[in-house]
C-alpha cells in the first residue's frame, strides 16, 4: 500500500503518519531525509526523533540516494512498513547537494522503495499556496516537488492532507 500524507508546516502531518504506520502490523522502519546542517535543522531532527521514541521505529539516515538503501537488506529489510520523512527534503538534497542525482534519482529511489517494502508512507510538504515569486533553482524545485506529488497521489492507494492535526482523505480510506 503506498500513501501519501501531505501538509503544510506544523501542520501535523508527521504525527499523523508516524500514528497511520503505528497501525500496521510488522516491522517499522523510519527513512529521516533532512540532513543536519544548522542549529533550527538539529532542532528538527531532534524533535522528530522524540516524537518516535519508543513507538518501534528503526531509523535509517538517508539525505540522497534512496535507491541505495532501498536495495540493501542489511539497510532495509524486505516487505517493512517505511515511512519515508520527508519527500521534501529528499529532492532538496537531490537537487542542491553535490553528491545528489536530480529528480530522476527521487523517483528511481521511490520505485525501489515502493516494490520491496509492504507498505510505503511518504510525508511531503504543501508549500505551493503562498503566490511568492523565487529565483529560478526555487522555482524549479517547487515545480519539481509539485511534479512528484501529482505522480505519487496518481499512484497511491491514500491520499490524506493533514490540516490542524486533522487528516483530510482525499483519495482512498484511512486503514
Amino acid at each position: 500500500m503506498l500513501s501519501i500524507i501531505i501538509g503544510g508546516s506544523g501542520s501535523g502531518k508527521s504525527a499523523f503518519a508516524e500514528d497511520l504506520v503505528c497501525r500496521l502490523p510488522g516491522r517499522r522502519i523510519y527513512i529521516a531525509t533532512m540532513t543536519a546542517r544548522d542549529p533550527e535543522s538539529l532542532q528538527r531532527i531532534a524533535k522528530h526523533r522524540r516524537a518516535r521514541a519508543g513507538r518501534g521505529f528503526q531509523t535509517l539516515e538517508r539525505g540522497c540516494d534512496l535507491a541505495g538503501a532501498a536495495e540493501s537488506e542489511s539497510e532495509l529489510p524486505a516487505r517493512a512498513n517505511v515511512l519515508l520523512e520527508d519527500l521534501s527534503n529528499l529532492l532538496a538534497n537531490e537537487m542542491f547537494q553535490p553528491e545528489g542525482g536530480e529528480i530522476d534519482a527521487v523517483r528511481a529511489g521511490i520505485i525501489v522503495l515502493k516494490n520491496r517494502c509492504e507498505n510505503l508512507t511518504v510525508v511531503t510538504n504543501e508549500i505551493f499556496s503562498d503566490g511568492g515569486r523565487y529565483d529560478g533553482m526555487t522555482e524549479l524545485y517547487l515545480r519539481n516537488l509539485a511534479m512528484l506529488n501529482r505522480e505519487l497521489a496518481r499512484e497511491a492507494d491514500l491520499v490524506a492532507e493533514v490540516i490542524c492535526g486533522l487528516p483530510n482523505v482525499l483519495k482512498g480510506n484511512l486503514p
